[in-house]
Parts: C-alpha cells; sequence; structure tokens
C-alpha cells in the first residue's frame, strides 16, 4: 500500500509512494488495485519511479521532496498525453514532466513511457522533441533530463 516501505537487503529498500492513474486488467476489475510509483534508497542514491501518472498540479512531486529530500534520478512519464481533454488526469505531458523533475528536487531525470509504440493520439517521437523544448523552455540543461530510446544506456553522474 501508499506508504509502506520495504527493506530489500544490502542497505537497499523501497517506498510504495502515490500516483495519479486508475488500475484495470479486464473488464471488471477497473480500480482494484492500487497504481503506485517507487522510491528505491541505495547507497548510490535515491531514485524516484514515478509510475504512469498525470500531473495534478504538482502535488506528488512535492509530496516526494518533502517525505524523501531529492534524488540523483527521477523516472518520469513522458509521453501518451493526447487529447489533454481526457489525457491529463492520467498521463501528464513532456513540460509537466521537467516541472515535476524541478519539483521533486531530482538531480537527473530519464523519461519513460514513450517511444516504444504509439499509444495516444502524438506521433511517437514527439515526446522526445517535446521534451527537449521544455527544458529549453524552463532553463534546465539537455544534460539533466534525458529521452532515452529503447536499448540506450546513461551512466547518471554520481552527486
Amino acid at each position: 500500500d501508499w506508504g509502506e516501505r520495504i527493506e530489500v537487503g544490502n542497505d537497499v529498500a523501497v517506498h510504495v509512494e502515490p500516483v495519479h492513474h486508475w488500475s484495470a486488467r479486464g473488464t471488471r476489475d477497473r480500480r482494484m488495485a492500487l497504481w503506485a510509483g517507487f522510491v528505491v534508497e541505495t547507497p548510490g542514491g535515491k531514485v524516484y519511479f514515478a509510475g504512469d501518472t498525470g500531473f495534478h498540479d504538482g502535488t506528488n512531486y512535492q509530496l516526494m521532496a518533502e517525505r524523501h529530500g531529492g534524488f540523483r534520478l527521477a523516472i518520469l512519464p513522458i509521453g501518451a498525453y493526447e487529447p489533454r481533454w481526457f489525457m491529463a488526469p492520467h498521463h501528464q505531458n513532456p513540460e509537466e514532466a521537467v516541472q515535476g523533475m524541478l519539483l521533486c528536487n531530482a538531480a537527473y531525470a530519464a523519461g519513460c513511457h514513450w517511444g516504444t509504440f504509439r499509444l495516444t493520439n502524438e506521433p511517437i517521437d514527439e515526446p522526445a522533441r517535446k521534451l527537449g523544448e521544455a527544458l529549453n523552455d524552463q532553463g534546465v540543461s539537455q544534460e539533466r533530463f534525458r529521452a532515452l530510446r529503447p536499448g540506450e544506456v546513461w551512466d547518471v553522474p554520481a552527486l
């Protein structure tokens, strides 16, 4: 459940954290399980995986900063956001992902939830392009938030 902390061992712990989405695996089980993000505490730093989430004024990102103090890396969704009138409660856009990175005090971020196949109305490569524009617009270095392609590797700098 949200708020739980699980000790994995070797100084690693996982926290279950709230996100804004919904759950279903069939036609009759909508909202029968919690949707969640995760914070992984490691000796090398904290990693925040926001999961599949809408932005909702950054509430959960602010909560993560308050609870965990900041992150070496945040893995944030950047795709499946169009049309906004329908998707906004459940899927943030790249501009919101950059805001989320800043609100949760992440040193670096990697975009997820994009580029594998077309999920919604935006073109498959649009999230990465829009992320670059959002970083420029918000004055954040392109080196801090990357939209990795499937199979791409990034050695996230140590803090």
